[in-house]
C-alpha cells in the first residue's frame, strides 16, 4: 500500500511513518516544518519514503501526490498542549479547517481520478471534552454536549468532514482518536510562549514533558496544574502508531471510529509521583504546589477501548513506567544539548 501522510514530521506521525515503513508500505510525507522548524528523522533516507516539503493547505500539491496513493492520513494540524490551545483559540480552528478542507478536497479528487481508497483522520480525545459517561465509548461525541474549547470543537468538525465526504462523494474513512500520546521527539513549538510554572517554563504545555523537565531542573516543590486529581490515559507513541496502522489496514475499520488508547487510568498527582521517584529516588519526599488550572483542563478523559480490542484485536500494552524509562533519558539529553 502507498500512503500519503500529511504532517509527516509531527510528533505522532514521527511514530506512524516508521511503523508503516516497517510493515512494508510505501510512504509519501508532506510537511512544511512550521511547528518545530526543519527536523531530521531516522527514516528520511528509507528507500520507501519520500518527504515533500510543502503546505498541507496546497490542494493542487496534495491532489497530485494523493493520485499516486491508496490511502491518505490526515495528520497535519496546528496542535499543542493545554496552554497552546488557550493562546491560539482562533488560529487553531481557522488553520486546521483550512488544512482539513484541502486534504479532503485532494482525497476526493484522487478517489475520483485515481485509485485512492480511503482517508484516515487523526481526531482527538478532546471531542469527548463534555462527555459525562466513563469510560467514554465511540458514539458519545454524538450524544454529549459539544466541546467547549475551539480545539475540541474543531477536532469534532474533522469527524464531520469524514461524514460529509462519505455521504456526498462515497469516500470511505476511518476516524482514529489518540489519547495523550507520550514519547520522544517532541520539542517546543516555534510559536510557544514562555508560560512560567513556578521558576520553570512549561515544556510544550504537555504534562509529561512538563513535569519531567521541572524535576530534572530541580524544581522543589513541584508545580502542577490544579489539584492533581485530573485523570488521563497516557499512551505510548509506538502503541498509537500500531493502532493507527491496524485501522488503516483492516477492512472492518472502514467507515468506523476508534478510541486508540491504553486502558490504564493515571491521575496527574500519580504521574508526578512516578516521575519524581524515577528521577529523585524513593528517599526524597515529593512536595507539590497547585497552580490554577486552565479553563479547558478536562477533569476526566477515560476512553472505552473495548471496540478496538473487539473489532481490530488492538491493545496498547506499554506501561507508564516503561514509557518514562524512555522519555526521561531523552528529555535529559535534550536539556543538556540546549534543544528544549
Amino acid at each position: 500500500m502507498k500512503v500519503l501522510v500529511t504532517g509527516a514530521a509531527g510528533f505522532i506521525c514521527g511514530y506512524l511513518v516508521p511503523e508503516l515503513l516497517e510493515a512494508g508500505h510505501e510512504v509519501i510525507g508532506v510537511d512544511n516544518f512550521s511547528k518545530y522548524g526543519p527536523v531530521a528523522k531516522s527514516y528520511d533516507s528509507h528507500a520507501c519514503y519520500r518527504l515533500v516539503q510543502g503546505d498541507a493547505k496546497d490542494v493542487r500539491l496534495l491532489t497530485q501526490l494523493a493520485q499516486e496513493c491508496d490511502q491518505v492520513v490526515a495528520g497535519a494540524a496546528m496542535i499543542g498542549g493545554i496552554s497552546y490551545f488557550h493562546e491560539f483559540a482562533y488560529d487553531l480552528m481557522a488553520e486546521n479547517e483550512r488544512i482539513l478542507a484541502a486534504t479532503f478536497d485532494a482525497a476526493i479528487a484522487a478517489a475520483r481520478q485515481g485509485h485512492l481508497d480511503k482517508i484516515t483522520v487523526l481526531s482527538s480525545s478532546m471531542v469527548f471534552e463534555s462527555a459525562a459517561v466513563f469510560p467514554t465509548p465511540e458514539g458519545a461525541q454524538l450524544t454529549s454536549p459539544p466541546p467547549l474549547s475551539t480545539y475540541g470543537f474543531q477536532k469534532l468538525a474533522s469527524e464531520y468532514f469524514a461524514k460529509g465526504a462519505w455521504e456526498q462523494y462515497q469516500l470511505p474513512s476511518t476516524i482514529v482518536r489518540p489519547f495523550n500520546c507520550v514519547g520522544i521527539g517532541e520539542r517546543r513549538a516555534l510559536r510557544d510562549s514562555a508560560v512560567m510554572s513556578g521558576n520553570v517554563k512549561l515544556a510544550m504545555s504537555h504534562v509529561v514533558p512538563d513535569l519531567v523537565q521541572k524535576v530534572l531542573k530541580g524544581q522543589d516543590p513541584l508545580h502542577i496544574l490544579g489539584d492533581g486529581s485530573q485523570v488521563r490515559h497516557y499512551t505510548y507513541g509506538a502503541d498509537l502508531a500500531h493502532g493507527i496502522r491496524i485501522c488503516m489496514e483492516a477492512e472492518a475499520a472502514r467507515n468506523e471510529d476508534f478510541n486508540i488508547s491504553t486502558e490504564e487510568s493515571t491521575s496527574v498527582r500519580r504521574l508526578a509521583e512516578v516521575i519524581w521517584r524515577k528521577i529523585k529516588g524513593p528517599d526524597q519526599p515529593l512536595r507539590l504546589v497547585h497552580d490554577k488550572p486552565y479553563e479547558y483542563d478536562v477533569q476526566r478523559r477515560v476512553p472505552d477501548v473495548s471496540k478496538a480490542k473487539r473489532v481490530l484485536g488492538f491493545e496498547a500494552k506499554t506501561t507508564l513506567e516503561e514509557m518514562l524509562d524512555e522519555v526521561i533519558p531523552w528529555i535529559r539529553s535534550e536539556l543538556e544539548a540546549g534543544r528544549i
